[in-house]
């Protein structure tokens, strides 16, 4: 599976199977982690065998249930953690699709306090991802069309093609606060508001990487 097929096949899932990771797929996500941590400065981390996080009333509140696996997207406190938490987030999750497995965005539904995640000090947990066998392979959701979020008049197939696989990216609430800017071969992509639009903005911005085969400014 690549990455373009990752995109589509990836939906939100809340629901888990009692079914263990296998260690071949750990390893591989563990080292992927490593990479993105060595290229961040993040703290990224793979929990594994521990449902505590996701039990109490913000988990069933959020409709989540068997989650066992999460990865903590841990940082240095600053302005950017978000938006490093959404790229680098999305690269783990991306990967997770390719081994099989299934993955949810999770920002407040979820108990920190019992979190496994090693924080170190001037770090954050910034947010989680569920990780695990979903019960289903989830569902798609509606999205803007392309016109919506950018200009396409005389607009290069890199573009639309980066703009398509932007419009397949999780967002908060599904609600898809981003616009792209174009001029010539530079793209900019800018939030345009909404909850969580930091780590919005690090997950379409990686997902217009892979579709237009080139890095937004």
């Amino acid at each position: 599976m690549t990455l373009r097929e990752a995109i589509d096949a990836r939906h939100s899932v809340r629901r888990y199977l009692e079914k263990p990771i296998e260690p071949e797929k750990k390893e591989a996500l563990q080292q992927e982690i490593d990479r993105c941590n060595a290229e961040s400065g993040l703290h990224i981390q793979l929990i594994t065998d521990e449902p505590e996080a996701f039990t109490g009333a913000l988990a069933r509140y959020g409709h989540f249930s068997g989650v066992s696996n999460y990865i903590a997207l841990v940082g240095k406190k600053s302005k950017t953690l978000g938006e490093q938490a959404g790229y680098f987030g999305e690269r783990v999750v991306l990967l997770a699709q390719q081994l099989g497995l299934n993955t949810c965005w999770v920002a407040l539904t979820f108990s920190k306090r019992k979190c496994k995640a090693v924080i170190e000090k001037g770090e954050k947990l910034a947010l989680v991802i569920a990780l695990g066998y979903g019960a289903t392979q989830g569902k798609a959701r509606p999205t803007k069309a392309a016109a919506d979020v950018a200009d396409l008049t005389g607009a290069p197939d890199w573009f639309l093609a980066g703009v398509e696989a932007a419009l397949k990216a999780p967002t908060a609430v599904n609600q898809q606060k981003f616009r792209f800017l174009r001029s010539g071969d530079d793209v900019q992509i800018e939030a345009t508001g909404g909850v969580y639009s930091d780590v919005d903005l690090g997950i379409v911005k990686y997902h217009f990487e892979i579709g237009a085969g080139r890095k937004p400014q």
